[in-house]
């Protein structure tokens, strides 16, 4: 009989509270992941570099399976991820890929993989919430699931910025409960896994200058731990010291306040005004809400909200820089106005409850005084939650128009069989080991998960070709972008392909020049993709077909070397 008692007092447990809280979070956070995933039946979502992700997760397991561990990279030969100076700057990351490489197809286990982390880093984020009883903890999950768009399709790709959020979060928990020795493992495994290791640093900056204000002494630990980690992991690397100079190639690249000196991924460019805001509408709110909130009186109540509000502060800055940052920034923003808010509320009651304790205060209220003032307090909090639900309704309506059109734009992105056809003709015709001229550095992720059998010029980030012979690259640029007359020597001598790939949308230029040229057959082509050869002598270019009519070829055309 002692059973039922004991189930109701625990089930009216604050334990008990904050376990269902945190399932309802898990839950939501995880439909609304696996129905963007599923909005298209490719890797998501609209660059192809999932795809090199999950293929050089499989290779790392064959590796380990053989003893050859890491495998050599040999696809990009002519750029700084050549054989010798190729560096895994996402190592732990593959690695954690690699249960899902399992499954009999590579697409199902990186979009599982992808749902899941993507999950975990905005669970993190509820979790530390739920932690620090931050009061309606269902309206900021909310909160941080509507905070962005973009924040929604980054974390959707099967990429590894999940990762620097989940670590992230954890060094915050860390941070704040002075537990700073574990900072040195977090950080060591961080610096293995993605190179945004950087944030943990900053953070680790931050809450220093947050102790020296509030406390006014010095804490070194956070920023002696979190170095020390951070040396071990890039030290303690299968690629040292190769992966430090690739570090400084990213840093030199990318971190500027000008131009890039070469064509990038069009993340690391900047938003427009009305982008910016239009994309980041609510932790542009959350972060006017806690600047409001912010209460520097109480050094020692600010602590929390303080960090929050330089860390940020600072992330919204790299955001306006590089929309690289969007899926960093707003869910920090959305946590700056929580804490901030709290804070706020707890000094609030304070105060109050500090003027009516004190003896003069008794003696003006009427009488009975408890019964009035417990009036004004229900009144208050009903007040309040009106307001909290309205501001709940409001906050769902941003979030549904954001999973509607993220999963309007995920499902625009390309096919999964898109390249498959033309690759798996490469395999079968072009010799294996043959290096291909592919027109497009983005094409590559997915030609290399459809066809390691050859090697590309160009991948991953236009930069690792820049970095190993700018020469080549501007000569690369030059001609796929059609300013070179006869660009068929000029591919088979500089750059040793005779093969040419490149897909159907962003090159009537090049194609122009290079029919023109009468150095070209075309071998392969169907509505995706083009596959050229080059002739061993230059020929009078043929006249033109008369248009057909027909939209699509499906079937390649014969090889007439």
């Amino acid at each position: 009989m002692k059973t039922l008692p004991n189930l109701r007092r625990f089930l009216q447990s604050e334990f008990a509270l904050r376990s269902l809280q945190l399932c309802v979070g898990a839950i939501a956070i995880g439909l609304i992941f696996w129905k963007l995933q599923y909005s298209t039946q490719a890797i998501c979502c609209g660059d192809f570099d999932g795809y090199y992700h999950i293929k050089w997760s499989r290779m790392l397991w064959e590796s380990l399976r053989h003893g050859g561990f890491p495998p050599q990279f040999t696809w990009l030969p002519l750029t700084t991820l050549d054989p010798k100076n190729y560096v895994d700057h996402h190592l732990l990351f593959h690695v954690f890929q690699i249960p899902f490489t399992w499954f009999g197809d590579l697409r199902v286990g990186a979009k599982i993989s992808a749902t899941i982390f993507g999950s975990v880093a905005v669970f993190s984020c509820y979790w530390l919430l739920v932690r620090y009883r931050i009061r309606y903890p269902l309206v900021w999950l909310l909160a941080l699931l509507a905070c962005s768009a973009p924040f929604l399709y980054r974390l959707s790709m099967a990429k590894a910025p999940p990762f620097a959020i989940i670590y992230l979060v954890i060094g915050i928990y860390f941070l704040f409960t002075r537990k700073y020795w574990p900072l040195v493992p977090l950080a060591f495994i961080f610096a293995l896994t993605y190179d945004m290791f950087v944030l943990l640093i900053l953070a680790s900056f931050i809450w220093t200058a947050v102790i020296g204000w509030t406390e006014r002494r010095f804490e070194w630990r956070p920023i002696a731990w979190v170095l020390a980690g951070t040396v071990a992991g890039l030290v303690i690397n299968p690629y040292f010291p190769t992966n430090l100079q690739l570090f400084y190639e990213h840093l030199r690249i990318k971190i500027t306040a000008s131009d890039f000196s070469t064509k990038v991924g069009n993340e690391w460019y900047p938003y427009d005004s009305w982008e910016f805001i239009g994309n980041t509408l609510l932790a542009c709110v959350a972060m006017f809400v806690g600047y409001l909130s912010f209460d520097p009186s109480d050094r020692k109540r600010s602590q929390h909200s303080l960090f929050f509000l330089v860390l940020a502060t600072v992330l919204m800055i790299m955001t306006a820089r590089w929309r690289r940052i969007a899926e960093y920034w707003p869910p920090f923003a959305v946590m700056f106005a929580a804490f901030a808010l709290q804070a706020r509320l707890m000094g609030t009651r304070s105060m109050l409850k500090r003027s009516l304790d004190t003896p003069k205060q008794l003696e003006l209220l009427p009488d009975p005084p408890p019964s009035v003032f417990t009036k004004e307090v229900e009144l208050k909090e009903v007040l309040q939650t009106m307001g909290v639900a309205v501001i709940a309704v409001l906050i769902a309506v941003v979030l549904f128009f954001n999973v509607q059109a993220m999963s309007k734009d995920i499902a625009t992105s390309a096919r999964h069989e898109t390249y498959k056809a033309g690759a798996e003709w490469m395999r079968a015709n072009v010799p294996a080991g043959e290096r291909v001229f592919n027109t497009d550095w983005d094409d590559f992720p997915r030609l290399f998960y459809y066809d390691p059998a050859h090697n590309y010029v160009s991948g991953l980030d236009p930069t690792y070709l820049y970095d190993r012979d700018k020469e080549l690259s501007e000569l690369y640029d030059s001609i796929t972008l059609g300013k070179e007359e006869d660009p068929g020597p000029l591919i088979r001598d500089r750059f040793g392909a005779r093969y040419v790939f490149s897909d159907n949308s962003d090159h009537d230029d090049f194609f122009f020049k290079a029919r023109e040229s009468g150095w070209f057959d075309i071998v392969y082509e169907d509505r995706d993709c083009t596959i050229l050869y080059i002739r061993d002598q230059k020929q009078e270019p043929e006249a033109e077909e008369p248009d057909t009519g027909e939209a699509e070829r499906s079937e390649p055309q014969q090889d007439n070397r």
